[in-house]
């Protein structure tokens, strides 16, 4: 039994041996001469290397690019609920798209055009008329024009009684076309006036209209230039 473990001993050293013997006095300039055990260890330093340069130029930019999307993924599976919600939701919001835009089609019927506008004037003349009002002012100013209507200002004074001012409020507020009042301010007589039952009301009235096709298209013109403007 010693012997055989004598044996084994020595055996292994001299594959030991072998092996570094391989190792020395290589020429790195042919390698195709090498023995075979220094082959294979470059073989494998050589994969080795491969491996971790591809690591570092190729799998860690998509290392990147996944983490990046890891990242993006609970924004989409919120995106995602929210259009299912709305999918499940979609004849719902249909009959709702309809209900607004009938909803705006009768609102925009309230808005006269253009040449409507000196009927609704004379309307709102009329309104304090029938309510036995005399009219001190009764003055159109300037037409602003908004984004989708234009809006004309008249500056009322009228003096009448507490109760008929107050009901050509109420007929202003019912006719058939949008007229509101602002800054409304209701004066007592004063001076020789003082005794007198009648009131004075200052008001500013505002009546809108939609806007033609014209000035539709020159409203987008400006706002056309409004952006090239701003960009530069």
């Amino acid at each position: 039994m010693a012997s055989k473990s004598i044996n084994l001993k020595f055996d292994l050293n001299a594959a030991f041996e072998d092996m570094a013997e391989q190792f020395r006095g290589l020429n790195f300039n042919e390698p195709g001469q090498w023995p075979l055990l220094p082959k294979l260890a470059a073989f494998f330093v050589t994969v080795v290397a491969v491996c971790v340069m591809s690591w570092f130029l190729v799998l860690a930019d998509a290392q990147s690019v996944l983490d990046g999307e890891r990242g993006r993924e609970p924004t989409l599976k919120e995106d995602y609920r929210n259009k299912l919600a709305q999918a499940v939701n979609l004849p719902e919001l249909r009959k709702q798209k309809s209900q607004v835009e009938e909803y705006v089609t009768q609102l925009e019927k309230q808005l006269p055009g253009k040449a409507e506008m000196d009927a609704l004037l004379s309307d709102i003349n009329q309104a304090g008329l029938g309510r036995g009002l005399q009219f001190e002012l009764f003055r159109p100013g300037q037409v602003v024009v908004k984004d989708f209507y234009a809006e004309q200002p008249i500056s009322l004074r009228v003096s009448g009684r507490y109760h008929d001012i107050g009901a050509f409020a109420a007929d202003v507020s019912n006719l058939s076309r949008i007229v509101t009042l602002h800054n409304l301010v209701v004066l007592a007589p004063t001076g020789k006036d003082a005794n007198s039952s009648n009131l004075s009301m200052e008001a500013t009235a505002r009546t809108y209209r939609y806007l033609d096709a014209n000035e539709v298209m020159e409203q987008k013109k400006t706002a056309a230039k409004s952006k090239t403007g701003a960009k530069k």
